[in-house]
């Protein structure tokens, strides 16, 4: 798609230093031989709309015969959303889904009442040295949807909206912003998106949601004459009107919000939930282990071991 004039700002104000609500610094991560950086959730703010969990994975360099393996785990109350930059890696549910992800593409995997899941570097990708860099998110679901059944859909890059402006480039990955929508689908109003914006030019966040905010992977951005690096999230004051302005080398940011749940979230583990009892109930059904008749079950191809209970 063509050059979208919703993508350039039709106001002169970049906003102020205040509005800024609250800046994040990620957390380093070990994941098993694989480190991570957490931004959300944070000490300072746990959601930005239904997003709970943010995590940036890589860059990594693998060499021949090396690669992540993330074991079968469950899930219950949100939906995993994973995005990649770089890299490929093979996801497998119990719901029988078997599918690889590459750059571009949108993988959005729907907990609801419990799914089990594995990510992991393909055979075939590891007969070469390879490498991974991407993110990873979970999106909280309301209460109508925790006990939702589990589902999983993935689009590719063709599928999801790609919209231009002059010296910004962005790919919806969920929701609606700019006037367009991707077709995943999502139980609140939300967007997410990757943007890349050349030196100097400038993007307005979307003014239809909510909640905010904003991760810079890789170059610098710009906001109210305040700079920010790689590896910083901000989240910014509900109604006004931002612009970000990409720094001499550029940008490549992910946008996220949406609107506001109607409260907090009990997170533990791989579990979130509006109740502490569903969490309990969760942790309760995986510690049995009855992958035949109890609420988890391990992905069908790919049963020969799992993450136990911490």
């Amino acid at each position: 798609m063509s050059w979208n004039p919703i993508l350039d700002p039709q106001f002169p104000d970049a906003g102020s230093p205040a509005s800024i609500e609250t800046l994040i610094i990620p957390r380093a991560r070990d994941i098993g031989g694989f480190e991570v950086r957490r931004a959300l959730p944070s000490p300072r703010r746990q959601m930005v709309g239904p997003f709970v969990f943010f995590d940036q994975m890589g860059p990594a360099e693998f060499i021949t015969g090396q690669g992540i393996d993330v074991r079968p785990h469950p899930h219950i109350g949100l939906a995993t959303v994973t995005y990649l930059y770089k890299g490929e890696f093979q996801h497998r549910d119990s719901l029988g889904t078997n599918q690889m992800i590459y750059p571009g593409e949108v993988n959005w995997m729907i907990a609801g009442n419990g799914v089990t899941h594995s990510e992991r570097t393909s055979e075939e990708t590891r007969r070469s040295p390879s490498n991974l860099f991407g993110i990873q998110t979970w999106v909280a679901l309301p209460e109508k949807a925790e006990e939702s059944d589990a589902g999983f859909e993935h689009h590719g890059k063709n599928e999801l909206p790609f919209i231009e402006g002059e010296g910004k480039q962005v790919r919806l990955i969920v929701g609606n912003a700019w006037g367009e929508r991707a077709p995943t689908k999502t139980f609140t109003d939300m967007f997410y998106a990757d943007a890349i914006i050349d030196a100097g030019a400038s993007l307005p966040m979307p003014e239809n949601h909510e909640d905010r905010g904003l991760y810079v992977t890789q170059g610098s951005v710009e906001v109210a004459g305040d700079v920010f690096d790689a590896g910083q999230m901000m989240v910014f004051r509900p109604g006004d009107a931002i612009t970000i302005k990409a720094g001499p080398a550029g940008a490549r940011l992910m946008l996220l919000g949406g609107e506001t749940l109607n409260g907090p979230r009990y997170i533990w583990w791989n579990f979130v939930a509006s109740s502490q009892e569903k969490i309990d109930a969760a942790k309760e059904a995986w510690a049995a282990g009855d992958w035949e008749h109890g609420r988890f079950q391990l992905p069908p191809d790919d049963r020969d071991e799992f993450i136990p209970l911490p």
